[in-house]
C-alpha cells in the first residue's frame, strides 16, 4: 500500500514540527498548505523533494530562532560528492552539534543520505547498504554521545 504524498508531507510535517506543535495534525496540515501554496502545484511534490524540504527547513529554522528553548540545524548529506563520506560527515554534524548544545530542546534534519551512499541511476550493493548502516550508526552514536543528558534532541532522516 502506497501512501499519498499529501499524506507522506503530512507524516514527515508533523514529525519536524512536533517539538512546536505538540503533534497537532491540524497545525501540520496548516503548515503543510502554507509550503503548497508558496511553491505551488504541491501535490506533485513529495516530502524528499528538495524544494519542500529547502521551504519545511527554512520555516522552521525562522521558528526556532525566535523560540530561545529550541535549536535547529538541517545537514544535508547529498550537499556535495564527499558530504557523506565518515570524516566529511562527522565534521558536519559536530558543526550541528555544537550549535545545538547550548538548547534544552533541538531538532537535527539529516537529508539525502540514502541518495547519497546509492544515487537514484544506481543500484544497491553489500557495500552500499554497509556503508549507509555505518554512517546511520556514526550519526546516531555522534548525536547521543555530543548531547548532554539533560538535553532532548530529536534526530530525524529523510
Amino acid at each position: 500500500m502506497t501512501r499519498s504524498p499529501q499524506l507522506r508531507r503530512l507524516h514527515f510535517l508533523n514529525a519536524l514540527f512536533a517539538p512546536l506543535t505538540g503533534h497537532d495534525l491540524y497545525l501540520a496540515q496548516q503548515i503543510d498548505d502554507a509550503i503548497s501554496s508558496s511553491l505551488g502545484e504541491a501535490e506533485q511534490r513529495t516530502p524528499n523533494d528538495p524544494a519542500f524540504i529547502a521551504a519545511a527547513a527554512r520555516l522552521l529554522e525562522k521558528l526556532c530562532a525566535a523560540r530561545t528553548m529550541h535549536g535547529f540545524f538541517h545537514w544535508d548529506a547529498g550537499a556535495d560528492d564527499t558530504a557523506a563520506e565518515p570524516l566529511f560527515a562527522r565534521a558536519g554534524l559536530m558543526q550541528g552539534l555544537k550549535q545545538l548544545a547550548v538548547f534544552p530542546e533541538s531538532t537535527l534534519l539529516v537529508t539525502n543520505l540514502r541518495s547519497a551512499h546509492c544515487p537514484p541511476d544506481r543500484r544497491w550493493t553489500d557495500r552500499r547498504q554497509r556503508d549507509y548502516d555505518d554512517s546511520l550508526a556514526l550519526i546516531r552514536n555522534l548525536a547521543a554521545a555530543r548531547t548532554r543528558r539533560s538535553a532532548n534532541l530529536n534526530l530525524l532522516f529523510l
